[in-house]
């Protein structure tokens, strides 16, 4: 069972206590767990996911509370639409879909990866509203963007193309 990998803010919306979260690691899953933080852009919230082994990222906005509740839904929603958008295979989708029929709850445990959704969050709230706010910005052009963004802490590889390798998938560099 992957892991939701939860930042006390998120957690605290959430409603989620020590007993809800998972503490033990999971077993072997092939793309893992991933790490999610709330933000607030515009006074909205929403919902930062960064993978734990690729960094592949993508921003979930302007969340109603209700939505955040179900989390591991919406979680799983927009990750099949990113995927989609990036045009992975339809098998390669299932098989990165697949892995999460089940999800659970857990603390952060990375600091690097926690530094790293620090600069996604900074560039994140930059683009969506130098992008015209959070409904008037392109965000499936924004997500593209900073997934093509070289990453410190994955040896400046592109987040996109640290996924497609995990999945011995062709990688193109854009430039």
């Amino acid at each position: 069972m992957p892991l939701l990998r939860c930042t006390k803010k998120l957690q605290k919306e959430m409603g989620l206590k020590q007993d809800d979260l998972t503490l033990l690691e999971p077993p072997f899953s092939f793309l893992g767990s991933w790490h999610a933080n709330l933000l607030y852009i515009e006074r909205r919230k929403c919902v930062l996911f960064v993978n734990d082994k690729t960094l592949f990222n993508f921003l979930v906005p302007d969340l109603p509370r209700s939505q955040i509740l179900k989390l591991g839904t919406v979680f799983l929603k927009y990750l099949e639409c990113i995927i989609s958008d990036e045009g992975f295979d339809p098998a390669i989708k299932e098989r990165i879909l697949g892995e999460y029929s089940e999800i659970g709850y857990a603390p952060t445990t990375s600091k690097r990866i926690l530094g790293s959704m620090n600069d996604l969050a900074y560039h994140y709230k930059h683009h969506v509203i130098a992008g015209g706010g959070a409904h008037g910005c392109n965000l499936p052009e924004i997500i593209r963007s900073l997934n093509r963004m070289p990453m410190g802490a994955i040896g400046y590889q592109f987040s996109l193309e640290a996924l497609k390798e995990l999945y011995g998938l062709p990688t193109e560099r854009p430039y």
